[in-house]
């Protein structure tokens, strides 16, 4: 059975490899190299981390970035979110949204937003399903190992604010 943790930094280790399982796909991020957990967990907010667990074994995670120091967006943050390669298609990642979702809310946070490849239809639909609505689209915005790459810019407005 799945369960959904607070994330800790035990998990750290299991959270990196699966962001790293997610890099070698091509289709989650412009980053090319796994943080140390110390990056990691400074660029992240200190609240909604998660991870879905089943027999001790992190299986996905998702974790909210700040989009901006200033104080008037203080209630805006990006989301990612990974799930482990052969855990995919389990509907762990819509569970990880929903929480994700409440907890981000419930820490004031009114905006959520992604910037998500153009080709990355699996993350795009998963988004629309939990509120998410294309805003944008950003052609050839930058290069992933010298292929331009276009993305598209999803926000999800809470209505509790």
């Amino acid at each position: 059975m799945i369960q959904l943790a607070t994330m800790q930094p035990e998990h750290a280790l299991e959270v990196l490899g699966i962001y790293g399982e997610g890099l070698e796909t091509g289709f989650s991020t412009f980053n090319t190299e796994v943080p140390s957990w110390e990056e990691w967990d400074r660029n992240h907010l200190p609240h909604t981390r998660i991870v879905a667990i089943e027999k001790d074994e992190v299986l996905g995670w998702v974790a909210l970035l700040p989009v901006s120091s200033r104080a008037c967006y203080r209630g805006v943050a990006e989301f990612s979110i990974y799930i482990a390669t052969r855990h995919r298609g389990r509907g762990i990642a819509d569970q990880l949204m929903h929480a994700m979702i409440n907890e981000s809310e419930a820490n004031g946070i009114w905006t959520l937003q992604s910037s998500t490849f153009a080709d990355n239809l699996t993350s795009l639909r998963m988004q629309e399903r939990h509120g998410f609505r294309q805003i944008g689209y950003r052609e050839r915005i930058a290069q992933l190992h010298e292929v331009w790459r276009n993305t598209i810019l999803l926000e999800r407005r809470s209505n509790k604010f």
